[in-house]
C-alpha cells in the first residue's frame, strides 16, 4: 500500500466521500468524474480496503467503555473519589444573582446506585443458587416388593 492510498483511506475515514478524499489527495487530479471513478477503484483494492477496516475497527474499539473502565468508574463514584460538575445560582442582593460552577462529589444516592450496579455484577444480591452440575445422575428404587401385594 502506497503512503498516497494510505492517505485516501484516511481521508476517505474523515469524509466519507470517496471523490472528496481522492482530489484532496490526489492535487493532480482536476475532474470529479475522473476522481470519483478512481476512488471506486481504490475502494476496492485489497489492501486499501483492510487498512479501513482496520482504522474502522480501531476507531470504534477506542469510543467504547470497555468492562474495566465502567467497573473502575462504579468503583471511584461509589468510594466517592469522582467529582461532576454542577452550576449553583447564588443571590448577591438587590435581586441579583449568578451562576457558577463547582466540582461536587457523588451524594449517597449516587454512591448507593454505583454500589448497587456493583453488587449485580458480582451476583451478591441474589436470593438463589446458581447451581451448574454434569455427571451421571442414577436414580435407585430401594423399596422391595413382595408377593403378597403390601
Amino acid at each position: 500500500m502506497t503512503e498516497k492510498q494510505k492517505r485516501f483511506a484516511d481521508e476517505y475515514i474523515i469524509s466519507l466521500n470517496a471523490t472528496e478524499a481522492y482530489l484532496g489527495v490526489y492535487k493532480n487530479v482536476k475532474r470529479p468524474t475522473t476522481a470519483a471513478a478512481a476512488a471506486s477503484r481504490l475502494l476496492t483494492n485489497v489492501k486499501v480496503k483492510k487498512y479501513i477496516e482496520k482504522r474502522l475497527a480501531e476507531l470504534e474499539d477506542a469510543a467504547i467503555a470497555k468492562q474495566d473502565e465502567v467497573l473502575k468508574y462504579l468503583t471511584s463514584v461509589l468510594r466517592g473519589e469522582s467529582f461532576s460538575e454542577v452550576v449553583v445560582v447564588e443571590l448577591e442582593g438587590d435581586g441579583v444573582s449568578s451562576a457558577r460552577r463547582i466540582k461536587k462529589a457523588p451524594d449517597e444516592r449516587e454512591r448507593l446506585k454505583a454500589a448497587e450496579l456493583l453488587g449485580k455484577r458480582y451476583a451478591l444480591f441474589t436470593d438463589t443458587v446458581d447451581l451448574n452440575a454434569s455427571g451421571l445422575v442414577v436414580i435407585t428404587d430401594d423399596i422391595s416388593t413382595s408377593d403378597d401385594g403390601g
